[in-house]
């Protein structure tokens, strides 16, 4: 068993200090890729447009226990609709608004598809979900 001495203690604090800073440096890199990526997707919109759609995939419960989710790792959409025993209809219909909400974004990997939060996603998780 360890025992913190004040030097000990300190020196966690550093250490974990050091990790945040990295973090916060790689999220920062990873929000301005994203913002480049929707620009040259033609994906940014006007603020109050964006904020709209934004709170309306955020009213569902279910939506947002799909960040929740996919917080955890990519998911398919399989893994996803049985989780939430959803529907293939009702299951598109939550992805297709947090997608179009910038919340999630979508890959195929192998013929098969996976939704990954994106900066924002985590942005909400870490901001306001995990509170």
């Amino acid at each position: 068993m360890m025992r913190y001495t004040t030097w000990n203690l300190h020196e966690k604090i550093n250490i974990s200090s050091e990790n945040s800073i990295i973090m916060a440096s790689d999220l920062q890199k990873r929000k301005k890729e994203w913002l480049e990526k929707l620009k040259r997707d033609g994906k940014l919109r006007d603020p109050t447009e964006d904020h709209r759609i934004g709170l309306r995939a955020l009213q569902h419960r279910v939506r947002r226990e799909i960040i929740k989710f996919i917080g955890y790792g990519k998911r398919s959409f399989e893994e996803i609709a049985e989780k939430f025993n959803l529907s293939e209809a009702q299951a598109r219909m939550h992805l297709d608004l947090l997608e179009e909400a910038l919340f999630v974004e979508s890959r195929v990997e192998n013929g098969k598809k996976y939704y990954y939060l994106t900066p924002r996603g985590e942005a909400y998780l870490e901001n306001v979900e995990w509170r």
